[in-house]
């Protein structure tokens, strides 16, 4: 007899914490807990982000609550994460999406912005991971899903403090799994390809004579799907690691890049 039903991939009743989830895939993959039934809950760090934010949430008609917090800050985290406990519930869903990243050639570049991208790509997740496991420990089960990279697993020019603490991330992953496992509670990591979003957007503008950008070209050459990833294509995912279909899915890296890690490329 099968005894699987769709509401495996159900979060009604769930509270989801997504860091950083004011625009961009942050704010996809929240649209899609949101879909699938969870609470949403995210933090900024300037109020005219979350203001805009919040505007874009009540659009798509999700009654988000937002917040300002920074995820380095241990403090306000514990802050963030009591006062989200105190308005929506104990958080059920982690998603450590706030990140940034600096492409600055290694000799190039200071140890102070070095450190700026380790502390809010890898020792941000550990503050909020570190901040909710308390609650799901008491509860008894929990989701916390790191948003690392492909960098996690390769490298490339300009990116060496992204590479780094993306790396650190997809251990940090590991670990809280190894550390937790037992208490119910699955911590997972999403790796996104190239994504178009605004922020891509110059990298794929048509150049004078017609032809694709030298980066576009890259990217569509380097993936399999032939295509830059979007932000929906991330939803299903979050989903899948956010609910009770992935309830025996831990310490894994779920790379959605259209299948550039799978892939040597073609040759020249």
């Amino acid at each position: 007899m099968n005894n699987f039903s769709m509401a495996s991939f159900s979060l009604e009743g769930k509270v989801a914490l997504v860091t950083g989830a004011a625009y961009g895939i942050g704010f996809a993959m929240a649209e899609a807990l949101a879909g699938a039934g969870a609470k949403i809950a995210f933090n900024c760090r300037s109020q005219s982000n979350l203001d805009k934010a919040l505007t874009d949430y009540a659009a798509k008609g999700i009654a988000a609550k937002g917040y300002i917090a920074d995820v380095t800050d241990e403090a306000q985290v514990n802050d963030l994460i009591s006062k989200i406990e105190a308005d929506l519930g104990g958080v059920d869903i982690l998603v450590n999406n706030a990140g940034i990243i600096k492409r600055i050639p290694m000799t190039e570049m200071s140890a102070a912005d070095f450190r700026q991208v380790v502390d809010i790509d890898l020792i941000g997740p550990f503050i909020c991971a570190k901040a909710v496991i308390p609650g799901m420990l008491k509860k008894g089960h929990g989701k916390i899903i790191n948003i690392c990279s492909m960098m996690s697993e390769l490298g490339r020019e300009t990116v060496s403090a992204y590479a780094a603490a993306k790396g650190g991330l997809k251990m940090l992953t590991r670990n809280i799994c190894s550390e937790y496992g037992g208490a119910n509670i699955q911590c997972n990591g999403i790796g996104p390809g190239y994504i178009a979003t605004p922020q891509t957007a110059p990298l794929r503008e048509r150049q004078p004579d017609g032809s694709r950008h030298p980066f576009d070209q890259f990217i569509i050459a380097k993936t399999p799907a032939g295509r830059w990833g979007t932000p929906e294509d991330l939803m299903g995912p979050a989903v899948f690691l956010a609910s009770d279909a992935s309830n025996f899915v831990n310490g894994h890296v779920l790379y959605v890049d259209g299948g550039i890690l799978a892939y040597i490329g073609k040759q020249p």
